[in-house]
C-alpha cells in the first residue's frame, strides 16, 4: 500500500484528475488492496489531508481539482481573476486564480461568469486555464447612488475606487442611498442593478455596516444555531469543578465591555519555597464545556474565527447567549472557568502553574478608570485592600520582569470613538493609557506563555501566536532611513526587541521620534497563528499561545480543548482530527484575524471622517504618515483618519522622492515633508461613506487654489519625470518612473 504522502505527491504531480481507480492503478494495487486504498483514502479525508471533487476525483485539501467550475470575480482587461464556486475546505479561504484567457475578443470573459478551467499551482499562486464558459453572472457590490448628466451611477464605498457605474436598475432605491449591487457585463459596459436598498449611508450604525458587507462577514445566526446555543446554555457546570467562590476574583474591563472572558485574584504565597512571592489565579471563562468540536456552534465560531468590535456593535463569534451572557463572567453569578493557577516569585518569574475547570462567582465588574480610581485613593472600593492591593503588588513584580525581558516598546495611542444613545458622534480621542490596562495585560501575558509551556510539557499540539523577527529586507530599508538622522544602525548583529528600544532611546524626545517609530512599527511581521513554535518576537518570548480570550477567539478556544484534553479535565477536549488539521486552522484563523482588522480600522476611520466633515475649511495639527512619489499621507492629531496631499497640491515646485529617507524633497527650496513630520494642512474632503480625507497646505498652493507650474523642467533637471493628466508633474523617483 502506498504511505499517505506518497498518494499525495501522486495526486499533485498527475496531469489528470486522480480517482481511486488512477491511483489504484499507478501503485499496481489488487482487488483486495483497493478495499484497504478505498479506507485510506477516507481516513485522509476524515483527517483532511484530501477532499474529493465531481466526478470522485481527489486533491489536496486546500487545493483544487485539475478541473474545477470558477466564478470569474476580476475583469479590468488587463487581468482576469477568479474563485472556485465550490469551495468546502473549513480551514482554509478559498484560493483566487489568474486566468489566462482565451484569446480573441468573443471570449472575453465578464464578472460573474461561471467557466469550466484546467486548474495549475505555480509559485505562490494558482493559474486557470478555461476550457469552456458555461453561463453568465452578477457579482455583488456595495455602494453610494448618485446623479450626473442625467442619469443614476453607482459609487463604490472602497477609498481607492475611483470609478463609477451606470445604473441599469435602481430597484426602488434613491440618489444617496446606500445599496448592494449586482454587477454584470462585459468591459467595457459593466452595468450596476440594485438588489437590496440598504439605507442612509450618513446615519448613525451604517459604518460598521459597510464593513460588515464589503469583507463578507458572517453577522446573523441560523435559527438552528440559536437553538442550539440555547440548548446548550442550560447545561449544568458539571461535578468535579475545583470551587473558588470564596476568592475575591474580579474583572477588570472597558467600562463599555460587551463580554467578559478573564478575571483575576492575587495573593502573598504561603509556600516557603517562594518566599517573598506571590499566588494568582487567572480565571478564564469555560467556552469549551459549552461549544463541543464537531457541533454547529464550532463550525459556525470557526467560520467566522473572531468576534469583530465596532464603534456601535459587536459582530461575536458566539450567539449572544453564550457570548454575553453564560459563558461571560460576571458579578455575582456562578460561572464556569478554566483557572490558571500561577506561582510568581518575587522577581516576577513563572515558578509553576497549573490549570483546573472550576467554579467562579466574581466579587465584582470593575472598569479600568475605577480600578485605577481606587488604588490612586481617588474613589472608595470595599475591594480594594482584599482585591485590588494585592493584585498590584504582584503586577510589580511581573512588570519588573516584563521590563528586564525588554519587550518591543512603542507608544502607539488606540483611537476611541465616543457615541450618544442614538449613534451619533460625541468624540474621537486617543485612548488613555493607565497602570490598570498594563496590570490585566502582564496577568493575561503571564496565563499565555503558562498554557503554552504547560502543553510543550504534556507534549500535546499548541496553537502558538506567532511573531517572527522582521525580514533583512525590512531591516536594511530602516537602515537607510536611520542613516538620515545620522542614527547608525548594525546589520550584523542579533536583533532584538531591545535593538529597536535602544535606537529609540537615542532619538529620546526629539521632534522627529513619532516618525522613526512608525518606521520601527513598519519593519515588524505581522503576527500569525500556527502549530510550529517560532517565538513571539515582539513580547520576547520563547513560547506563547492565546489562552485568555475564548469567547471572541477561535484560537484561544483550541487552546482550552488542548489543555482540557491534557489536563484530562472531562468533556470538549482536543479531538484527532483537530489536532491533525492544526496548521490548516492557524492558517484561516490568521486570515480572519486580518480580515476583522481591516474592517474595524476602516470603520474607525469612516467614523472619522463623518465626524471632520463638519470641520471642512479648518486648518488643523497633523502628521505625516506615509510618503509616496505621488504625494503624502496624513493624518490629524488626537483624532486619525488618512488624508491625501495630492502630489499636483504641492504647488509651483518640482520635488524628489527620497524612497530610503520617506521624503519629498523641493528641488529648489529644499523644503522637505518627510514620514512623521508635524504639519499644517487645510481638510478640503472628508467623505464617511470611503472614510477617505483629502488635504491641501494652507496657502492653497496647487490645483486647489494656487499656482501649478505646468512648463518643462529647468536646466538642471533630470530627464524622466512623472507625468500627470497631460502634464509634467512634479515628483521624481531616482530618475526613474516610478
Amino acid at each position: 500500500m502506498p504511505t499517505r504522502q506518497q498518494i499525495l505527491d501522486f495526486i499533485a504531480s498527475s496531469n489528470t484528475p486522480a480517482g481511486k481507480r488512477e491511483i489504484a492503478k499507478a501503485f499496481g494495487l489488487s482487488a483486495q488492496d483497493k478495499i484497504l486504498l478505498k479506507a485510506l483514502l477516507k481516513d485522509m479525508s476524515d483527517e483532511g489531508l484530501i477532499d474529493v471533487a465531481p466526478g470522485r476525483a481527489f486533491h489536496k485539501m486546500g487545493g483544487l481539482p485539475k478541473v474545477a467550475v470558477l466564478r470569474i470575480t476580476d475583469a479590468d482587461g488587463d487581468n482576469t481573476w477568479a474563485v472556485p464556486e465550490r469551495w468546502e475546505a473549513e480551514h482554509v479561504p478559498a484560493p483566487r486564480l489568474r486566468v489566462r484567457e482565451m484569446r480573441g475578443k468573443r471570449s472575453a470573459l465578464g464578472v460573474g461568469d461561471r467557466i469550466l478551467a484546467r486548474t495549475e499551482e505555480a509559485g505562490n499562486g494558482w493559474i486557470a486555464h478555461p476550457m469552456k464558459t458555461l453561463a453568465r453572472g452578477e457579482e455583488l457590490m456595495l455602494g453610494v447612488l448618485h446623479e450626473e448628466g442625467g442619469k443614476l451611477w453607482l459609487q463604490g464605498v472602497e477609498k481607492k475606487e475611483r470609478r463609477s457605474w451606470p445604473v441599469s436598475d435602481a430597484g426602488g432605491a434613491e440618489v444617496g442611498d446606500l445599496v448592494l449591487a449586482e454587477k454584470a457585463g462585459r468591459p467595457p459596459r459593466i452595468t450596476a442593478r440594485v438588489v437590496e436598498r440598504l439605507g442612509d449611508p450618513f446615519a448613525p450604525r451604517s459604518f460598521s455596516l459597510i464593513a460588515i458587507h464589503r469583507h463578507g462577514i458572517p453577522n446573523v445566526f441560523s435559527e438552528e444555531l440559536l437553538e442550539e446555543a440555547e440548548r446548550v446554555a442550560r447545561h449544568p457546570l458539571g461535578e468535579g469543578r475545583e470551587d473558588l467562590r470564596h476568592l475575591p476574583i474580579v474583572a477588570i474591563d472597558p467600562a463599555d465591555a460587551r463580554d467578559h472572558d478573564d478575571a483575576v485574584w492575587a495573593t502573598p504565597d504561603d509556600d516557603p519555597a517562594n518566599e517573598g512571592g506571590w499566588k494568582a489565579i487567572v480565571a478564564i471563562a469555560d467556552v469549551s464545556f459549552y461549544v463541543r468540536p464537531g457541533s454547529e456552534l464550532d463550525r459556525e465560531a470557526r467560520k467566522r474565527g473572531n468576534s469583530v468590535y465596532f464603534p456601535d456593535r459587536v459582530v461575536p463569534m458566539l450567539p449572544e447567549v453564550l457570548s454575553a451572557d453564560v459563558c461571560s463572567l460576571k458579578e455575582d453569578v456562578d460561572r464556569a472557568a478554566l483557572a490558571c493557577h500561577l506561582q510568581v516569585t518575587k522577581s516576577g518569574a513563572l515558578k509553576s502553574w497549573r490549570f483546573t475547570r472550576a467554579v467562579v462567582r466574581l466579587a465584582a465588574n470593575i472598569a479600568y478608570e475605577d480600578a485605577q480610581a481606587a488604588i490612586d485613593g481617588e474613589l472608595e472600593n470595599p475591594l480594594t485592600e482584599t482585591a485590588l492591593r494585592p493584585l498590584w503588588d504582584c503586577w510589580h513584580a511581573l512588570n519588573a520582569a516584563r521590563d528586564k525581558r525588554e519587550p518591543l516598546d512603542l507608544d502607539l495611542p488606540e483611537r476611541r470613538i465616543v457615541l450618544d444613545e442614538k449613534g451619533r458622534i460625541l468624540s474621537v480621542a486617543p485612548r488613555e493609557r493607565l497602570d490598570a490596562h498594563k496590570l490585566i495585560e502582564d496577568y493575561m501575558i503571564a496565563a499565555n506563555v503558562a498554557a503554552a509551556k504547560a502543553l510543550e510539557a504534556k507534549k500535546t499540539p499548541v496553537m502558538y501566536r506567532i511573531h517572527e523577527p522582521p525580514a533583512r529586507e525590512k531591516l536594511t530599508a530602516l537602515k537607510e532611513y536611520l542613516k538620515t538622522f545620522d542614527i547608525e544602525f548594525a546589520l550584523g548583529q542579533v536583533i532584538r526587541p531591545a535593538t529597536f528600544n535602544r535606537i529609540l532611546d537615542r532619538v529620546g524626545e526629539e521632534e522627529f521620534r513619532p516618525q522613526v517609530m512608525e518606521q520601527v512599527l513598519r519593519t515588524q511581521t505581522q503576527a500569525y497563528y500556527g502549530p510550529e513554535n517560532v517565538g513571539h518576537f515582539g513580547l520576547a518570548l520563547g513560547s506563547y499561545a492565546h489562552f485568555t480570550s475564548p469567547i471572541r477567539r477561535y484560537a484561544d478556544l483550541v487552546v482550552h480543548r488542548a489543555l482540557v484534553d491534557a489536563y484530562r479535565l472531562g468533556p470538549g477536549g482536543l479531538t484527532a482530527e483537530e489536532a491533525g488539521s492544526m496548521d490548516r486552522i492557524g492558517q484561516s484563523i490568521s486570515q480572519l484575524e486580518r480580515r476583522a482588522m481591516e474592517a474595524e480600522r476602516e470603520t474607525i476611520d469612516r467614523y472619522v471622517a463623518a465626524y471632520l466633515a463638519a470641520h471642512i475649511g479648518e486648518v488643523m495639527e497633523a502628521r505625516i504618515t506615509g510618503v509616496q512619489n505621488f504625494g503624502f499621507f496624513a493624518t490629524v492629531e488626537g483624532v486619525g483618519g488618512d488624508g491625501l496631499v495630492a502630489a499636483r497640491d504641492l504647488g509651483a515646485e518640482y520635488f524628489h522622492f527620497d524612497e530610503a529617507g520617506k521624503r519629498l524633497v523641493g528641488e529648489h527650496s529644499g523644503e522637505a515633508f518627510t514620514l512623521g513630520q508635524r504639519i499644517e494642512l487645510r481638510l478640503v474632503e472628508a467623505n464617511p461613506v470611503s472614510g477617505a480625507l483629502r488635504f491641501e497646505l494652507p496657502d492653497g498652493k496647487g490645483s486647489a487654489g494656487g499656482p501649478q507650474r505646468t512648463g518643462r523642467p529647468g536646466k538642471g533637471a533630470p530627464k524622466r519625470v512623472i507625468q500627470r493628466r497631460g502634464r509634467p508633474g512634479n515628483i521624481r523617483h531616482n530618475g526613474r518612473k516610478r
